[in-house]
Parts: C-alpha cells; sequence; structure tokens
C-alpha cells in the first residue's frame, strides 16, 4: 500500500511516501532518501549509544518542506540484502524513466549505508543526468572497492566522522557528469546526519533546487 503524507510546512509543500505514486506524474520531480543502517527494522528512531537519536520521520519532514519533489523515503527492513535492494531501487528509477520522468528530474540520496545503496544503485542505471547524493558515505571500506560515480554527484560529509571525502573515487573513472563535496563541521562525528541539522539540510535542498 502506498503511504503517502501532505505536509504542511510553509507555502509549498512536498509529498512523502513508502513507494513510486501511482500514476506517476511525468512532470514532478522525484527524490529518494535511503536512511542509515542503525534505521532498518521497524523502529523509526533508534537510539545510537554515542550519536543518539536518529530521527527519521523528523528528516523526511525536513526534506519536504517547501519542497516542490515528491520524496520517497522506504523504511528498509532489518538486514536488509544488499543486491537486492540496489535492484529494486533501479527497477523504481526505470520506471520513472518509462513513464517520461527526465532523468534530470530524479534524485537519489542515502546517509552511511543508505549512501552505498545510492551509489551502486546509480552503478546500474550508467546514467549521467541522475542526481546523486552521498551522505557521510566514504568510509574506508567504500574507498578500497572499485566503485564509480554516476550522475551529477554531490558529496557531504562531516569533519570529525570516520566516512570522509568521496573526491578518492573519482579517479576510478570519469563516469560521472559533475561532482561537487562539502565538508561541515559541527563536531558531531556521524551523528550529524542523524537529526536534520541545517548544516546539512540546506545545502542538499539548495543543490536540488539548482
Amino acid at each position: 500500500m502506498l503511504l503517502s503524507i501532505l505536509l504542511s510546512f510553509g507555502a509549498k509543500t512536498g509529498t512523502v511516501s513508502e513507494e513510486l505514486p501511482t500514476p506517476i506524474d511525468p512532470n514532478v520531480r522525484y527524490v529518494f532518501y535511503s536512511h542509515g543502517y542503525i534505521v532498518e527494522g521497524e523502529n523509526p528512531e533508534p537510539v545510537h549509544p554515542r550519536w543518539g537519536k536518529y530521527t527519521f520521520p523528523a528528516i523526511k519532514e525536513a526534506l519536504a518542506e517547501d519542497a516542490d519533489f515528491h520524496l520517497i523515503a522506504h523504511h528498509r527492513e532489518a538486514n536488509t540484502d544488499f543486491g537486492r535492494y540496489t535492484k529494486k531501487l533501479a527497477g523504481q528509477v526505470r520506471r520513472l524513466l518509462s513513464a517520461g520522468v527526465s532523468p534530470g528530474n530524479i534524485t537519489l540520496m542515502g546517509f552511511s549505508r543508505g549512501g552505498s545503496l545510492t551509489a551502486y544503485t546509480a552503478q546500474r542505471l550508467y546514467n549521467d543526468q541522475l542526481g546523486i547524493i552521498l551522505l557521510a558515505t566514504c568510509n574506508p571500506s567504500i574507498l578500497e572497492q572499485n566503485i564509480k560515480l554516476y550522475g551529477r554527484v554531490l558529496s557531504i560529509y562531516e569533519a570529525s566522522d570516520g566516512a570522509g571525502s568521496c573526491t578518492p573515487l573519482r579517479k576510478n573513472g570519469r563516469t560521472y557528469s559533475s561532482f561537487e563535496e562539502i565538508q561541515i563541521n559541527t563536531g558531531l562525528e556521524h551523528g550529524a546526519f542523524y537529526r536534520p541539522i541545517p548544516e546539512w539540510i540546506e545545502p542538499v535542498k539548495a543543490w536540488l533546487d539548482k
């Protein structure tokens, strides 16, 4: 079942759902947000002993506030199979493209494991016009893999976090059409992306509005 919420914050509102809307409007922009590993399971607000509560509902609301896009933010089940999920995400994007949505009006965004899912989904799609936003994604394990960046890429990372710059991935090939990176300095480590703070929400929304 499509779970859809109309958020009424300000003049413009964005629609949030767990799955693709039916029918698909080819004139609408679509943004996918993939949460971090800790949220996998039944609890949308799990608490990490070091970084505190992951406020998944509040992040969705903040992203949709004053937005003119449809936000798709699926709450993944526990121990989600990585390969199957990237295949599912890629399939949803292909459905949008088949319905006439321009690739420039589709963005995949993810934090931590959600960012890894985003990057590998982009590899499945081989489309340099899709928007790709990686939040605290490039930890040492990811950097060791021969992953290629695709699309119009925005990377945001926290200076105090173990997941740092995604710039090293650029050496794996110029398969992307553009690359922009922002370092934020909150001192909150990985937890900077657990809540919708202005330091990362504002540059994400500004980039989406370009």
